[in-house]
Protein backbone atom coordinates (compact mmCIF):
# COMPACT_ATOMS: atom_id res chain seq x y z
CA UNK A 1 0.00 0.00 0.00
CA UNK A 2 2.85 2.33 0.72
CA UNK A 3 4.33 1.84 -2.63
CA UNK A 4 1.16 2.69 -4.61
CA UNK A 5 0.32 5.19 -2.54
CA UNK A 6 3.96 6.90 -3.22
CA UNK A 7 3.48 6.13 -6.82
CA UNK A 8 0.35 7.84 -7.17
CA UNK A 9 1.82 10.98 -5.07
CA UNK A 10 4.46 10.86 -7.65
CA UNK A 11 2.24 10.81 -10.69
CA UNK A 12 -0.07 13.73 -8.96
CA UNK A 13 3.45 15.65 -8.99
CA UNK A 14 4.17 14.99 -12.76
CA UNK A 15 0.92 15.65 -13.71
CA UNK A 16 1.24 19.21 -11.90
CA UNK A 17 4.46 20.32 -13.23
CA UNK A 18 3.07 19.16 -16.72
CA UNK A 19 0.23 21.71 -17.75
CA UNK A 20 0.64 21.12 -21.75
CA UNK A 21 2.46 18.51 -24.10
CA UNK A 22 5.58 21.04 -23.99
CA UNK A 23 5.98 20.66 -20.23
CA UNK A 24 5.05 17.05 -19.88
CA UNK A 25 7.89 16.02 -22.25
CA UNK A 26 10.19 18.68 -20.20
CA UNK A 27 9.17 16.71 -17.21
CA UNK A 28 10.37 13.33 -18.88
CA UNK A 29 13.27 14.70 -19.84
CA UNK A 30 14.35 15.98 -16.44
CA UNK A 31 13.56 12.02 -15.16
CA UNK A 32 15.66 10.56 -18.49
CA UNK A 33 18.64 12.67 -17.80
CA UNK A 34 18.49 11.76 -14.13
CA UNK A 35 18.57 8.09 -14.90
CA UNK A 36 21.59 8.77 -17.37
CA UNK A 37 20.20 9.00 -20.69
CA UNK A 38 21.39 10.46 -23.37
CA UNK A 39 19.59 12.89 -25.85
CA UNK A 40 20.02 12.40 -29.59
CA UNK A 41 19.34 15.05 -32.11
CA UNK A 42 17.21 14.52 -35.63
CA UNK A 43 19.29 17.05 -37.17
CA UNK A 44 22.44 15.27 -36.70
CA UNK A 45 24.24 11.99 -38.20
CA UNK A 46 24.36 9.55 -35.44
CA UNK A 47 26.51 6.80 -37.07
CA UNK A 48 25.52 3.20 -35.81
CA UNK A 49 24.17 3.81 -32.36
CA UNK A 50 26.04 1.85 -29.42
CA UNK A 51 24.38 -0.03 -27.11
CA UNK A 52 22.73 2.68 -24.27
CA UNK A 53 20.18 4.89 -23.18
CA UNK A 54 18.94 7.52 -25.48
CA UNK A 55 15.47 9.69 -25.99
CA UNK A 56 14.73 12.26 -28.94
CA UNK A 57 12.31 14.80 -29.23
CA UNK A 58 10.34 16.17 -32.12
CA UNK A 59 9.00 19.69 -31.49
CA UNK A 60 9.76 19.71 -27.99
CA UNK A 61 6.11 18.01 -27.33
CA UNK A 62 6.75 14.55 -28.52
CA UNK A 63 9.22 12.42 -27.13
CA UNK A 64 10.87 8.19 -28.10
CA UNK A 65 12.82 7.16 -25.37
CA UNK A 66 14.82 3.92 -25.82
CA UNK A 67 17.28 0.90 -24.33
CA UNK A 68 19.08 -0.41 -27.13
CA UNK A 69 20.86 -3.72 -26.59
CA UNK A 70 23.42 -5.88 -29.03
CA UNK A 71 21.89 -8.77 -30.22
CA UNK A 72 18.15 -8.25 -29.09
CA UNK A 73 15.49 -9.96 -31.22
CA UNK A 74 12.50 -7.96 -30.37
CA UNK A 75 11.74 -4.34 -29.36
CA UNK A 76 8.80 -4.22 -27.06
CA UNK A 77 7.42 -0.24 -27.31
CA UNK A 78 4.45 1.36 -25.08
CA UNK A 79 2.87 4.25 -26.54
CA UNK A 80 0.52 7.40 -25.18
CA UNK A 81 0.04 11.04 -25.81
CA UNK A 82 1.21 14.14 -23.96
CA UNK A 83 -1.89 16.09 -25.09
CA UNK A 84 -5.04 17.17 -23.44
CA UNK A 85 -8.43 18.95 -24.58
CA UNK A 86 -8.05 22.32 -23.53
CA UNK A 87 -8.53 26.07 -24.68
CA UNK A 88 -5.87 27.21 -27.10
CA UNK A 89 -5.28 31.21 -27.41
CA UNK A 90 -5.72 32.55 -30.65
CA UNK A 91 -2.58 33.80 -32.45
CA UNK A 92 -4.81 37.21 -32.50
CA UNK A 93 -6.47 37.07 -29.10
CA UNK A 94 -7.03 40.05 -27.56
CA UNK A 95 -11.07 41.18 -27.19
CA UNK A 96 -12.24 44.48 -24.97
CA UNK A 97 -15.20 43.78 -24.00
CA UNK A 98 -16.82 46.74 -22.30
CA UNK A 99 -14.15 47.14 -19.29
CA UNK A 100 -13.54 43.28 -19.56
CA UNK A 101 -9.95 42.09 -20.67
CA UNK A 102 -11.09 38.97 -22.75
CA UNK A 103 -8.37 36.34 -25.05
CA UNK A 104 -10.15 34.51 -27.43
CA UNK A 105 -9.27 30.43 -27.54
CA UNK A 106 -10.14 28.26 -29.98
CA UNK A 107 -11.48 24.67 -28.46
CA UNK A 108 -8.29 22.17 -28.76
CA UNK A 109 -9.51 18.67 -29.21
CA UNK A 110 -12.96 16.96 -27.80
CA UNK A 111 -13.35 18.64 -24.79
CA UNK A 112 -15.95 18.19 -22.10
CA UNK A 113 -16.79 21.77 -22.06
CA UNK A 114 -19.06 22.54 -19.54
CA UNK A 115 -16.60 21.96 -16.46
CA UNK A 116 -14.52 25.06 -17.95
CA UNK A 117 -17.16 27.45 -16.41
CA UNK A 118 -16.33 28.84 -12.92
CA UNK A 119 -13.06 27.43 -12.88
CA UNK A 120 -9.95 29.53 -11.71
CA UNK A 121 -7.51 29.09 -15.26
CA UNK A 122 -3.89 29.63 -15.27
CA UNK A 123 -1.84 29.90 -18.74
CA UNK A 124 1.13 27.77 -20.02
CA UNK A 125 2.93 27.22 -23.52
CA UNK A 126 5.61 27.82 -25.94
CA UNK A 127 6.63 31.56 -26.92
CA UNK A 128 9.12 32.39 -30.09
CA UNK A 129 11.33 35.17 -29.69
CA UNK A 130 14.49 37.18 -31.24
CA UNK A 131 16.52 39.39 -30.07
CA UNK A 132 16.03 43.15 -31.77
CA UNK A 133 19.58 44.07 -30.69
CA UNK A 134 21.94 41.39 -31.94
CA UNK A 135 25.65 42.46 -32.70
CA UNK A 136 25.50 40.68 -35.58
CA UNK A 137 22.57 41.34 -36.97
CA UNK A 138 21.37 38.33 -37.48
CA UNK A 139 17.78 37.28 -36.45
CA UNK A 140 17.89 33.51 -34.49
CA UNK A 141 14.68 32.90 -33.38
CA UNK A 142 14.87 31.15 -29.89
CA UNK A 143 12.00 29.52 -27.92
CA UNK A 144 10.98 29.29 -24.47
CA UNK A 145 8.46 27.82 -22.25
CA UNK A 146 6.10 29.98 -20.30
CA UNK A 147 3.68 28.93 -17.54
CA UNK A 148 1.96 31.86 -15.05
CA UNK A 149 1.50 29.17 -12.41
CA UNK A 150 -1.25 31.30 -10.61
CA UNK A 151 -4.73 31.95 -11.87
CA UNK A 152 -5.04 34.85 -13.89
CA UNK A 153 -8.78 33.86 -15.97
CA UNK A 154 -12.06 32.24 -15.30
CA UNK A 155 -15.10 31.64 -17.73
CA UNK A 156 -17.95 32.83 -15.73
CA UNK A 157 -21.66 31.22 -16.09
CA UNK A 158 -24.48 32.95 -16.98
CA UNK A 159 -26.47 33.57 -13.51
CA UNK A 160 -29.57 31.42 -13.56
CA UNK A 161 -31.69 34.15 -12.97
CA UNK A 162 -30.70 35.69 -16.14
CA UNK A 163 -31.50 31.85 -17.97
CA UNK A 164 -33.83 30.06 -16.18
CA UNK A 165 -33.20 27.16 -18.81
CA UNK A 166 -29.41 26.36 -17.07
CA UNK A 167 -30.45 23.52 -15.92
CA UNK A 168 -31.63 21.64 -18.58
CA UNK A 169 -28.15 20.58 -20.46
CA UNK A 170 -28.14 23.74 -23.10
CA UNK A 171 -25.04 23.47 -25.49
CA UNK A 172 -22.25 25.64 -24.71
CA UNK A 173 -21.24 27.93 -27.91
CA UNK A 174 -17.92 27.51 -28.25
CA UNK A 175 -17.30 30.71 -29.99
CA UNK A 176 -19.31 33.37 -27.61
CA UNK A 177 -19.42 31.35 -24.12
CA UNK A 178 -15.90 29.93 -23.67
CA UNK A 179 -13.34 32.90 -23.64
CA UNK A 180 -12.11 33.50 -20.32
CA UNK A 181 -12.13 36.57 -18.67
CA UNK A 182 -8.53 38.02 -17.35
CA UNK A 183 -8.85 41.39 -16.07
CA UNK A 184 -10.75 45.10 -16.17
CA UNK A 185 -8.91 47.57 -17.99
CA UNK A 186 -9.72 50.98 -19.38
CA UNK A 187 -6.98 50.60 -22.18
CA UNK A 188 -8.21 50.80 -25.18
CA UNK A 189 -6.87 47.44 -26.78
CA UNK A 190 -4.60 45.94 -23.65
CA UNK A 191 -0.94 44.76 -25.02
CA UNK A 192 -0.66 40.57 -24.87
CA UNK A 193 2.79 40.17 -25.98
CA UNK A 194 4.10 42.52 -23.64
CA UNK A 195 2.00 40.42 -20.77
CA UNK A 196 3.86 37.33 -22.25
CA UNK A 197 7.59 39.48 -22.01
CA UNK A 198 6.50 40.25 -18.63
CA UNK A 199 5.96 36.68 -17.53
CA UNK A 200 8.63 35.46 -18.99
CA UNK A 201 10.92 38.14 -17.62
CA UNK A 202 10.07 36.83 -14.21
CA UNK A 203 10.41 33.17 -14.95
CA UNK A 204 14.08 34.31 -15.81
CA UNK A 205 14.82 36.45 -13.06
CA UNK A 206 13.50 33.63 -11.30
CA UNK A 207 15.51 31.21 -12.62
CA UNK A 208 18.91 33.27 -12.14
CA UNK A 209 18.39 33.17 -8.87
CA UNK A 210 18.04 29.72 -8.60
CA UNK A 211 21.21 28.89 -10.27
CA UNK A 212 24.27 29.18 -8.73
CA UNK A 213 26.02 31.52 -11.59
CA UNK A 214 23.19 33.43 -13.16
CA UNK A 215 25.86 34.17 -16.43
CA UNK A 216 25.55 30.60 -16.91
CA UNK A 217 21.46 30.61 -16.49
CA UNK A 218 20.18 29.50 -20.40
CA UNK A 219 16.80 31.00 -19.59
CA UNK A 220 18.20 34.72 -19.23
CA UNK A 221 16.71 36.91 -21.77
CA UNK A 222 18.21 39.66 -23.59
CA UNK A 223 17.41 43.42 -23.06
CA UNK A 224 15.62 43.75 -26.05
CA UNK A 225 13.22 41.40 -27.53
CA UNK A 226 10.16 40.73 -30.16
CA UNK A 227 8.12 38.21 -29.13
CA UNK A 228 6.95 36.51 -32.85
CA UNK A 229 4.47 33.58 -32.17
CA UNK A 230 2.44 31.72 -29.35
CA UNK A 231 1.14 28.43 -28.42
CA UNK A 232 -0.45 28.84 -25.36
CA UNK A 233 -3.29 26.72 -23.12
CA UNK A 234 -5.35 27.43 -20.54
CA UNK A 235 -5.34 24.88 -17.83
CA UNK A 236 -6.81 24.77 -14.24
CA UNK A 237 -4.79 25.72 -11.89
CA UNK A 238 -5.73 23.35 -9.25
CA UNK A 239 -3.33 20.30 -8.64
CA UNK A 240 -4.29 16.67 -9.17
CA UNK A 241 -5.52 15.65 -5.38
CA UNK A 242 -6.43 12.24 -3.64
CA UNK A 243 -9.76 11.78 -2.62
CA UNK A 244 -12.13 9.97 -1.17
CA UNK A 245 -12.90 8.59 2.43
CA UNK A 246 -9.67 6.40 1.70
CA UNK A 247 -8.18 8.13 -0.88
CA UNK A 248 -9.14 5.81 -3.39
CA UNK A 249 -9.55 7.92 -6.11
CA UNK A 250 -6.90 10.63 -7.86
CA UNK A 251 -8.70 13.76 -9.21
CA UNK A 252 -7.40 16.11 -11.62
CA UNK A 253 -6.66 17.67 -15.21
CA UNK A 254 -4.77 15.73 -17.82
CA UNK A 255 -5.05 12.12 -16.06
CA UNK A 256 -6.17 11.63 -19.99
CA UNK A 257 -3.08 10.75 -21.13
CA UNK A 258 -0.90 11.60 -18.57
CA UNK A 259 -1.44 8.47 -16.60
CA UNK A 260 -0.25 6.57 -19.10
CA UNK A 261 2.94 8.81 -20.05
CA UNK A 262 4.33 8.63 -16.55
CA UNK A 263 3.57 5.09 -16.46
CA UNK A 264 5.45 4.33 -19.65
CA UNK A 265 8.46 6.41 -18.42
CA UNK A 266 9.01 4.61 -14.85
CA UNK A 267 8.53 1.15 -16.69
CA UNK A 268 11.76 2.76 -18.86
CA UNK A 269 13.21 3.38 -15.88
CA UNK A 270 12.30 0.20 -13.71
CA UNK A 271 13.70 -1.67 -16.92
CA UNK A 272 16.85 0.05 -16.95
CA UNK A 273 17.51 -0.52 -13.31
CA UNK A 274 16.74 -4.08 -13.75
CA UNK A 275 19.21 -4.36 -16.21
CA UNK A 276 17.04 -5.64 -19.25
CA UNK A 277 18.42 -7.67 -21.85
CA UNK A 278 15.33 -6.25 -24.04
CA UNK A 279 14.92 -3.62 -26.23
CA UNK A 280 13.10 -1.34 -24.41
CA UNK A 281 11.06 1.86 -26.13
CA UNK A 282 8.55 4.43 -25.50
CA UNK A 283 6.51 6.71 -27.81
CA UNK A 284 5.07 9.62 -26.02
CA UNK A 285 3.45 11.64 -29.35
CA UNK A 286 1.78 14.79 -29.63
CA UNK A 287 -1.92 15.74 -31.05
CA UNK A 288 -3.53 12.74 -30.38
CA UNK A 289 -6.60 14.48 -29.17
CA UNK A 290 -6.63 16.26 -32.79
CA UNK A 291 -6.90 13.21 -34.94
CA UNK A 292 -2.50 12.72 -34.80
CA UNK A 293 -1.80 14.03 -38.11
CA UNK A 294 1.16 16.18 -38.11
CA UNK A 295 5.31 15.47 -37.81
CA UNK A 296 5.05 14.68 -34.33
CA UNK A 297 2.00 12.87 -34.27
CA UNK A 298 1.32 9.37 -34.68
CA UNK A 299 0.22 9.54 -38.51
CA UNK A 300 3.38 11.58 -38.58
CA UNK A 301 6.94 9.44 -39.28
CA UNK A 302 8.56 10.01 -36.11
CA UNK A 303 8.60 6.66 -34.99
CA UNK A 304 9.13 5.32 -38.30
CA UNK A 305 12.20 7.60 -38.97
CA UNK A 306 13.44 6.59 -35.71
CA UNK A 307 13.32 2.58 -36.50
CA UNK A 308 14.79 3.26 -40.02
CA UNK A 309 18.14 4.97 -38.19
CA UNK A 310 17.94 2.74 -35.35
CA UNK A 311 17.55 -0.43 -38.09
CA UNK A 312 18.77 0.98 -41.89
CA UNK A 313 18.52 -2.63 -43.73
CA UNK A 314 14.02 -2.84 -43.80
CA UNK A 315 14.70 -6.65 -43.91
CA UNK A 316 16.07 -6.46 -40.31
CA UNK A 317 13.54 -3.89 -39.03
CA UNK A 318 10.52 -6.21 -40.38
CA UNK A 319 12.04 -9.33 -38.90
CA UNK A 320 12.20 -7.27 -35.75
CA UNK A 321 9.17 -5.49 -35.60
CA UNK A 322 7.50 -8.89 -36.49
CA UNK A 323 9.34 -10.28 -33.34
CA UNK A 324 7.72 -7.15 -31.12
CA UNK A 325 4.72 -5.85 -29.49
CA UNK A 326 3.48 -2.40 -28.91
CA UNK A 327 1.22 -1.51 -26.37
CA UNK A 328 -0.99 1.46 -26.87
CA UNK A 329 -1.75 2.65 -23.22
CA UNK A 330 -4.51 5.27 -22.72
CA UNK A 331 -7.39 6.01 -20.49
CA UNK A 332 -10.49 3.55 -20.63
CA UNK A 333 -14.53 4.40 -19.46
CA UNK A 334 -14.72 3.24 -16.59
CA UNK A 335 -18.47 2.34 -15.55
CA UNK A 336 -20.11 5.64 -14.25
CA UNK A 337 -22.36 4.32 -11.45
CA UNK A 338 -25.17 7.00 -12.50
CA UNK A 339 -25.13 5.85 -16.09
CA UNK A 340 -24.81 2.28 -16.46
CA UNK A 341 -26.49 1.84 -19.59
CA UNK A 342 -24.22 3.42 -21.25
CA UNK A 343 -22.17 0.31 -21.07
CA UNK A 344 -22.76 -2.45 -23.15
CA UNK A 345 -23.98 -5.02 -20.39
CA UNK A 346 -21.22 -7.84 -20.58
CA UNK A 347 -18.12 -5.23 -20.85
CA UNK A 348 -18.42 -3.14 -17.52
CA UNK A 349 -14.82 -1.99 -16.29
CA UNK A 350 -14.75 -1.34 -12.82
CA UNK A 351 -12.34 1.13 -10.80
CA UNK A 352 -10.18 -0.72 -8.39
CA UNK A 353 -10.16 -3.68 -10.69
CA UNK A 354 -7.25 -3.29 -13.20
CA UNK A 355 -5.98 -2.01 -17.10
CA UNK A 356 -8.47 -2.56 -19.66
CA UNK A 357 -8.19 -4.19 -22.68
CA UNK A 358 -9.91 -2.00 -25.19
CA UNK A 359 -11.32 -3.76 -28.07
CA UNK A 360 -13.34 -2.46 -31.67
CA UNK A 361 -14.08 -4.41 -34.49
CA UNK A 362 -14.25 -1.70 -36.97
CA UNK A 363 -10.52 -1.52 -35.85
CA UNK A 364 -11.15 2.06 -33.62
CA UNK A 365 -8.81 0.01 -31.63
CA UNK A 366 -5.76 -2.27 -32.65
CA UNK A 367 -6.57 -4.87 -30.17
CA UNK A 368 -6.76 -9.06 -32.02
CA UNK A 369 -7.24 -11.75 -29.92
CA UNK A 370 -3.60 -12.50 -29.91
CA UNK A 371 -2.52 -9.41 -28.89
CA UNK A 372 -5.09 -9.68 -25.87
CA UNK A 373 -3.86 -12.85 -25.00
CA UNK A 374 -0.61 -11.58 -24.67
CA UNK A 375 -1.27 -8.76 -22.55
CA UNK A 376 -3.54 -10.99 -20.34
CA UNK A 377 -0.37 -13.18 -19.71
CA UNK A 378 1.61 -10.14 -18.55
CA UNK A 379 -0.94 -9.41 -16.51
CA UNK A 380 -1.40 -12.29 -14.96
CA UNK A 381 2.49 -12.58 -14.25
CA UNK A 382 2.37 -9.17 -12.54
CA UNK A 383 -0.49 -10.75 -10.29
CA UNK A 384 -2.55 -7.95 -11.77
CA UNK A 385 -6.66 -8.16 -12.68
CA UNK A 386 -7.73 -7.22 -16.04
CA UNK A 387 -10.71 -6.49 -17.64
CA UNK A 388 -12.66 -5.73 -21.22
CA UNK A 389 -13.67 -2.55 -23.00
CA UNK A 390 -16.10 -2.86 -25.79
CA UNK A 391 -18.74 0.11 -26.46
CA UNK A 392 -22.29 -0.26 -27.14
CA UNK A 393 -23.88 -1.01 -30.50
CA UNK A 394 -25.59 1.78 -30.59
CA UNK A 395 -23.07 4.28 -29.91
CA UNK A 396 -19.94 5.99 -31.24
CA UNK A 397 -16.45 5.10 -30.26
CA UNK A 398 -13.08 6.73 -29.42
CA UNK A 399 -10.13 5.78 -30.78
CA UNK A 400 -6.24 5.82 -29.87
CA UNK A 401 -2.24 6.23 -31.23
CA UNK A 402 -2.85 2.05 -31.42
CA UNK A 403 -4.61 2.13 -35.20
CA UNK A 404 -2.21 4.69 -36.46
CA UNK A 405 1.23 3.03 -35.18
CA UNK A 406 -0.16 -0.64 -36.10
CA UNK A 407 -0.87 0.36 -40.01
CA UNK A 408 2.27 2.35 -40.13
CA UNK A 409 5.13 0.39 -38.90
CA UNK A 410 3.02 -3.03 -39.06
CA UNK A 411 3.60 -4.10 -35.39
CA UNK A 412 0.99 -6.15 -33.42
CA UNK A 413 -1.02 -4.30 -30.99
CA UNK A 414 -2.68 -4.21 -28.11
CA UNK A 415 -4.90 -0.99 -26.58
CA UNK A 416 -4.81 -0.75 -23.22
CA UNK A 417 -5.30 1.53 -20.45
CA UNK A 418 -6.47 2.59 -17.03
CA UNK A 419 -10.80 3.12 -16.66
CA UNK A 420 -11.71 6.38 -15.45
CA UNK A 421 -14.78 8.69 -15.50
CA UNK A 422 -15.26 12.12 -17.11
CA UNK A 423 -12.99 11.93 -19.37
CA UNK A 424 -12.16 14.96 -21.55
CA UNK A 425 -13.37 16.88 -18.66
CA UNK A 426 -11.24 19.87 -16.85
CA UNK A 427 -11.17 17.52 -13.92
CA UNK A 428 -11.06 13.29 -14.33
CA UNK A 429 -11.40 10.72 -11.94
CA UNK A 430 -9.55 7.33 -11.93
CA UNK A 431 -8.55 4.63 -8.99
CA UNK A 432 -5.24 5.06 -7.65
CA UNK A 433 -4.61 1.11 -7.38
CA UNK A 434 -5.47 1.21 -11.15
CA UNK A 435 -2.80 3.74 -11.98
CA UNK A 436 -0.38 1.47 -9.90
CA UNK A 437 -1.99 -2.03 -11.32
CA UNK A 438 -0.92 -0.58 -15.10
CA UNK A 439 2.73 0.48 -14.08
CA UNK A 440 3.24 -2.69 -12.47
CA UNK A 441 2.46 -4.80 -15.63
CA UNK A 442 3.79 -2.35 -18.14
CA UNK A 443 7.53 -2.50 -15.89
CA UNK A 444 6.75 -6.40 -16.50
CA UNK A 445 6.12 -6.24 -20.04
CA UNK A 446 9.91 -4.41 -20.44
CA UNK A 447 11.70 -6.51 -17.43
CA UNK A 448 9.79 -9.89 -17.47
CA UNK A 449 12.33 -11.98 -16.02
CA UNK A 450 12.11 -9.46 -12.62
CA UNK A 451 8.71 -9.47 -12.28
Amino acid sequence: MLAEKKYTLELADFIASSPTAFHAVVSAVELLKKNGFQQLDEKEVWQKLPPGKYFVLRNDSSLIGFIWQEGATSLEMIGAHTDSPCLKVKPRPVLKNWNCFQLGVEIYGGALLRPWLDRELSLAGRVFWYDTENETGSTKLRSSLIDFKRPIAIIPNLAIHLNSEANKMQEVNRQTDMVPLLSLTEEEEPNFLKIIEKQLRSQSSQNSKDSKDSKDSKDSLPEQICITDHELFFYDIAPPTLIGLEEQFIVGARLDNQISCFAALQALLSADAAGTDQNCMIILNDHEEVGSTSASGAQGSFLSDMLERLLPNPEERQVMLRHSLFVSADNAHALHPNFADKHDPQHQPLMNKGPVIKMNANQRYATNAGTAARFRLLCQQAEVPVQEFVVRNDMGCGSTIGPLTAAKIGVDTVDVGVPSLAMHSIRETAACKDCWYLYQVLRTFFSPEQS
